[in-house]
Formats: C-alpha cells, structure tokens, sequence
C-alpha cells in the first residue's frame, strides 16, 4: 500500500472511530483492507451484503489499527 492509501485509511478510521462516517466510507475503509490483504474476499463481500454486521467493521477496525501503527513506527524510524 502506498503512503496515500495509507493516509486515505487513517482519514476512514477516524471517521469510523468518530461515528461520523458514512456507509460508503465504511465501505472504502474495508475494501482498501481487502485490496491490501488484511481482510478476505469473504469477510468483504460479507461486510457488503449486510452493513449492519458491525463484527467485521469492528475486526477491520483493529486491524487497520495494527496497519496504522505499524506503518506509522515505519515512518518514524525512517527520519
């Protein structure tokens, strides 16, 4: 994933951790996991068949949480 996928993520979380983003962004915020291999195709397609199936948003959000992090520490140490 690149630096702006990585900022488009964090921007989403965000969003999502202050109950201010929309089902679309939602969507966005899952698909970029998805594309980036942290989510199956199965827990995607689940999350868009049913929206209120806030388990796999909740997953996503912990995991798009170690992604964060992790690429943040990354930048960090590259300065």
């Amino acid at each position: 994933m690149n630096n702006v996928n990585y900022n488009r993520l964090l921007v989403l979380k965000r969003k999502i951790d202050g109950k201010q983003a929309t089902s679309e962004e939602k969507k966005e915020y899952l698909y970029l996991l998805y594309m980036n291999g942290n989510i199956t195709k199965g827990q995607y397609d689940e999350y868009i068949k049913n929206q209120k199936n806030e388990d796999i948003l909740n997953a996503g959000l912990t995991i798009g949480g170690v992604l964060l992090a992790t690429w943040l520490l990354s930048e960090l140490l590259k300065k």
